[in-house]
């Protein structure tokens, strides 16, 4: 699922494209909404809240969209070549010069502007909400605080708790602040850091497509365990190791240095044939 920062930059670019101009061609193809024709609405704007986008028309209407695992919002200009198959295509928004295509969006509904807080009022602050302030953090702390039995990991990418983290960021933030991504919420020496540090990350990679947590943007160089299973720990040189985290749908692959960050974790799995216990917490010392 992509991260906040990744919907913010949709939006932003969406909102440059398409706001003040009038539809030429508003097409639904969702299988929910495709008795509506959007054709000759203005868009207002566009906003992401968290992991969700809502594109404001002029009749006090919104189309919300959210990506999932693999939706995006493409733009063109008319006559240009799509990069996705036409079967994909769940809306398609044209002006006089741009065309916004969006490609295997599951969620999407249309609705009244006002009641736009049905949908994300139960999120917790936006870590790139442009008014963010000292108390959008005292409120992401006490709803981490409320979560004191939860995993680390699992809390981070918690949306009400605060929107926006999704598993790169969990895996990051966690190396960066030392932490096994299994520690309890109630053993992080920090909360406030961490929530400064999540909003950090998110900032930094928040007006381009290239998500770097390392300060470098070269190939193979930008995250610190992300995606990194078995190479060396750029600080350490201790393999990345990798572990399922969470249950059902909700489970996601954690990635962590187990000298860089010590704490409870899930042991190494065994070779076929070789001898242990079941699945216990480790305590991993540097």
């Amino acid at each position: 699922m992509p991260e906040g920062d990744t919907v913010h930059l949709a939006g932003k670019r969406l909102h440059a494209a398409l706001s003040g101009h009038r539809l030429l061609r508003g097409e639904l193809r969702h299988p929910r909404l495709v008795e509506h024709d959007l054709a000759g609405l203005t868009v207002l704007g566009v906003a992401s809240v968290g992991k969700h986008l809502f594109t404001r028309f002029d009749d006090g209407r919104s189309l919300h969209s959210h990506f999932r695992m693999d939706g995006s919002w493409h733009l063109y200009r008319p006559g240009m070549r799509w990069r996705r198959p036409a079967h994909e295509a769940r809306a398609v928004l044209e002006t006089e010069d741009r065309v916004a295509v969006g490609f295997a969006l599951h969620d999407m509904e249309l609705l009244p502007t006002t009641a736009e807080d049905r949908l994300v009022g139960h999120l917790g602050p936006d870590l790139l909400d442009p008014g963010w302030n000292d108390g959008h953090a005292t409120e992401v702390l006490r709803r981490l605080e409320a979560r004191r039995d939860a995993e680390i990991g699992l809390a981070l990418l918690e949306q009400r708790v605060m929107a926006g983290i999704g598993n790169l960021y969990k895996a990051e933030v966690c190396f960066l602040l030392g932490l096994s991504p299994w520690t309890l919420v109630r053993d992080v020496p920090d909360l406030p850091g961490t929530i400064a540090l999540s909003r950090k990350l998110l900032l930094r990679n928040a007006d381009r497509p290239e998500q770097s947590t390392t300060g470098s943007l070269h190939p193979g160089e930008a995250h610190w365990v992300f995606e990194r299973a078995g190479q060396r720990c750029r600080r350490c040189g201790t393999r990345i190791r990798t572990a399922e985290q969470g249950d059902g749908v909700y489970a996601r692959v954690a990635y962590w240095c187990p000298r860089c960050q010590p704490g409870p974790a899930p042991p190494p799995k065994r070779a076929p044939g070789q001898r242990g216990e079941g699945p216990q917490l480790l305590s991993t010392g540097r």
